[in-house]
This record gives C-alpha cells, structure tokens and sequence, in this order.
C-alpha cells in the first residue's frame, strides 16, 4: 500500500504506509472484512488511513479492524477481490429506503463529487 504524496511518481516510488482500518462485522468466533463494490461493478478491498476517514464515508457505527495492507489482500483474494484494493474512497452511495417506503419520487440525482480514492 502506498501513500499519496500529491506527486505524479509512479506508485513503486512512494513510500509504504501503515496499518489500516478496514470495516469488518463479527462472524462470531471470527471477524469478516467487507467487501465493496467498484463503479465498474468489480469486488475490491477497501482500506482507510484514520478512524475518521472510514467513519466519514461509512458512518460512525460501522465497526472496523487494522490491517497491514499484505494481509487485507489475503483475506480478500479468496472472496474473490483480487488486486487491486481501494485506499480511502469517498464516494458512497445515496442510502437505500428501508423495506416497506418509498424514496422520494422523481428527485434527481445527487451531483457526484470528485474522488480522492486511489487504488494500489
């Protein structure tokens, strides 16, 4: 994993970064990573570099882990999210109306912000 210095360096020449928090749910005796989707629709690891940036994107109840990115890729490549994983991705979709409600008819679609969500 490696972090973004602002720089247009290929990734080989930025410096690894530390642990990072994964969302994780327990699975009783044992704690499972989850997996996202990418826009193109392909399973990808996703990892933050703080607590406050995994809360931002996914809400402040979401448990989590630390992982080194070497075994974030481990547990996901069996699941069938091969390389490579997403660090610190912002974009999220709008929230799904629970069972039973109906969205708000006819809104339009929210305007998409740019990303700052890498993948290594």
């Amino acid at each position: 994993m490696f972090q973004y210095d602002g720089s247009d360096s290929e990734p080989e020449e930025q410096s690894p970064a530390g642990p990072l928090y994964v969302a994780a749910r327990p699975g009783g005796a044992h704690v499972v990573v989850r997996l996202f989707r990418t826009p193109l629709g392909a399973r990808t690891a996703v990892g933050f570099t703080s607590p406050e940036r995994l809360a931002a994107t996914l809400g402040t109840a979401q448990p989590w882990i630390r992982l080194f990115e070497a075994a974030l890729r481990a547990m996901a490549r069996p699941l069938g999210a091969p390389p490579p994983l997403t660090v610190d991705p912002v974009l999220t979709a709008p929230a799904v109306p629970a069972a039973g409600t109906a969205g708000p008819a006819g809104a339009p679609f929210p305007r998409v912000p740019e990303t700052t969500a890498r993948t290594v």
